[in-house]
């Protein structure tokens, strides 16, 4: 496993770019050469899109670039001693040491590890001493293979102390405790580094200091006793800390990891004064919904932006109940026909594949069929209200969150009333979670204290005061849409149109995505509005990636390497209703690809409704054709958009020269290239 760098792989006192990107670009290609990657390009994209999430510079003239990427065949590090060194972002200047760590998408945690290990070296002085000063490959190489070799310390391994007076004192005047975690979006580098460097400082200073790296390979959780006896807690982190629920009411400092990687010392002096200031932040009994670099958002977030994230994350974990629990209804009508829904339940339950109906075996697997669908719609409202709770508080939401849905659902309020529910009961769970409970009660705040509240204040808010006015709301907005004909429903068909189109799998198309799907739960043959809404959704949906992949068949020239090769996959993505396979072509190159997305979608939106296309499916595309009706003027409604959007995506990219194209219509070698979605 140490040839996990070979002289192949390394580079030194050579000009091998003059810029991040290029340096980057060049490193990947080495892996290519050394037969550890198939292809530069993907590499390179995916490596890039990682950069771009948070720069790898770190102090003291040390890049570590890194991804995880299915062009990876074998993990490797190519490394390359610059000279003149490149800005990598880091706050004191260019970096002359440049490690590009390289891991396989399904990379292991053998080798995760491997990859950490280095990482740690380089916070040491005398490893990067050693390096600098390196006259060979083969030495750099020996160098590399020695700090692999050497295993990563303990993962939570009490700082030495020395005689360094703090400000503060531990309980009963003891020297300070404190616990860390630290956690980087890949678990690769920062995670480890922030680790070590937080262990040096606390070398240097009068604390007790326990880190708990939260990496890929895994993690050694803190014993509880540790975390117990701690005065404070530092989260330097990126991504949400696992199981913050055990350092509930401890003074915390909320970092990134970077941070925690160049003011270590800075941040254990922030944990100690801490200890006791009664205005410091507190762990919150359910362990928060954010942690560091997050929370750090989510602090600076618009009240809107803030909104949208919880009901996008309400609608994610909802959307599996949707297509699962919708396409065995859709598969119970084919089976059963039509009817199945007056006798589902009969039928199932007073008979067996050994007793089967007079309508034989169709009937009786539709019947089935219908009933396990119709059991996972019903979780749709409860599910939609229990995850945006869960957005706000974190796990202690869900509960509350789930009992309004239910509430919700039992008083006619729909969906909007699991927003208006889900919103309540987070918010109530967050405020009860904030509360300095005392330790004897903080192990019962997440498990009763909170959902028992959460849960009698939030739905005896929709049973008493909010429930029938909402319930009102939906009632009306339903007799609207089933008595919508001519214009009026092409005209809402072209809005639904432009929504699934505007930003492809953002926060406007999952709106119109979740207000077709969840009417799909009151829909029947006496109340079809909700199956033509549903097929107009769907089928504007198919046609962004499908136009994509046909302009860069008809005019190649007008697009990048990169974009031509996902134009090859992008047509099967839109036929499956997965409008997000445009937007590798959005983010190149929006002002072009969205207008025209927009402008395919709404025809196909307002065609599907003209025809009164019906879909019993709220996904699928092509591949549910069997739910469909009719299927011709479905295909018909998506074709007319895919020409449209086609036509004007290519008139537009001869306006101009579209972004990272040369004279030829070849991508540079230098340009960052699209970004893939295998980046980490």
């Amino acid at each position: 496993m140490q040839d996990i760098i070979t002289s192949a792989l390394v580079s030194l006192d050579t000009r091998i770019g003059a810029d991040k990107p290029s340096v980057i670009r060049a490193l990947a290609q080495r892996v290519v050469d050394a037969g550890r990657a198939t292809g530069a390009d993907a590499l390179f994209d995916d490596a890039w899109a990682r950069e771009q999430k948070d720069a790898t510079g770190l102090p003291g003239g040390i890049a570590i670039p890194h991804c995880r990427s299915a062009a990876v065949t074998t993990p490797s590090i190519a490394m390359a001693r610059l000279a003149p060194g490149v800005d990598f972002g880091a706050a004191d200047g260019p970096a002359d040491l440049v490690f590009f760590l390289a891991a396989p998408a399904g990379a292991d945690s053998e080798h995760l590890s491997m990859l950490s290990s280095l990482a740690r070296a380089l916070v040491r002085p005398d490893f990067t001493a050693a390096l600098r000063a390196a006259r060979s490959d083969d030495e750099v190489v020996a160098l590399v293979a020695e700090a692999l070799g050497s295993g990563a310390p303990a993962a939570h391994a009490p700082a030495a102390s020395t005689s360094t007076p703090q400000a503060a004192t531990g309980a009963g005047g003891r020297k300070p405790r404190i616990v860390a975690v630290t956690a980087c979006a890949t678990g690769i580098a920062h995670t480890f580094m922030a680790a070590d460097a937080l262990t040096a400082a606390g070398q240097g200073s009068d604390v007790e200091l326990h880190v708990e790296p939260q990496g890929s390979s895994g993690y050694t959780p803190l014993p509880a006793s540790v975390i117990a006896d701690a005065d404070a807690v530092i989260f330097a982190v990126d991504v949400d800390v696992r199981g913050p629920e055990r350092f509930a009411g401890k003074p915390v400092i909320r970092t990134g990891v970077k941070r925690g990687i160049e003011a270590p010392g800075e941040l254990i002096a922030a944990a100690v004064a801490a200890i006791d200031d009664p205005r410091a932040e507190h762990v919150p009994s359910g362990g928060g919904a954010t942690a560091g670099g997050q929370a750090q958002q989510a602090q600076s977030e618009s009240v809107g932006a803030r909104i949208k994230r919880w009901l996008l994350t309400g609608v994610s974990y909802m959307i599996p109940f949707v297509a699962g629990g919708g396409l065995l209804i859709a598969l119970g009508f084919l089976l059963g026909g039509f009817d199945v829904t007056d006798q589902a339940e009969q039928v199932a339950l007073n008979n067996s594949l050994w007793e089967l109906p007079a309508g034989g075996i169709g009937q009786y697997l539709g019947s089935i069929a219908f009933i396990i669908g119709k059991a996972s719609m019903d979780f749709l409202v409860p599910v939609l209200a229990g995850f945006i709770a869960f957005a706000i508080a974190d796990r202690p939401g869900i509960a509350p969150g789930f009992v309004a849905g239910s509430v919700s659902v039992l008083m006619g309020a729909g969906f909007i009333g699991g927003l208006v529910g889900g919103l309540l009961a987070g918010f109530i769970a967050w405020a009860i979670g904030r509360i300095n409970a005392p330790r004897w009660l903080r192990g019962l705040m997440p498990v009763v204290i909170i959902p028992l509240i959460g849960s009698i204040v939030t739905s005896g808010l929709l049973l008493l005061v909010l429930g029938r006015p909402i319930a009102w709301l939906m009632s009306e907005l339903t007799a609207w849409l089933t008595s919508l004909s001519g214009a009026g429903a092409i005209a809402l068909g072209a809005l639904l149109g432009l929504m699934m189109c505007f930003d492809l799998g953002g926060p406007i198309n999952k709106v119109a995505y979740t207000f077709a799907t969840t009417g799909l739960a009151a829909a029947s043959m006496d109340n079809p509005a909700p199956y033509t809404i549903m097929a107009a959704v769907m089928a504007a949906g198919m046609v962004p990636p499908i136009a994509m992949s046909f302009a860069t068949w008809i005019a190649p020239k007008r697009f990048t390497a990169v974009e031509r090769q996902n134009g090859a996959s992008s047509w099967l993505l839109g036929a499956a209703f997965i409008s997000e396979g445009a937007i590798p072509f959005a983010a190149v190159d929006p002002l072009r690809v969205l207008p025209a997305a927009i402008a395919g979608g709404t025809v196909t939106g307002a065609l599907s409704m003209a025809l009164g296309v019906q879909s019993l499916a709220p996904h699928g595309g092509v591949f549910v054709f069997f739910a469909i009706n009719p299927f011709l003027g479905f295909a018909a409604a998506v074709l007319a958009g895919v020409v449209i959007s086609t036509a004007v995506v290519i008139a537009l990219k001869f306006i101009g020269r579209p972004a990272g194209l040369d004279a030829a219509g070849a991508q540079p070698a230098e340009a960052p290239g699209a970004r893939t979605a295998a980046a980490v």
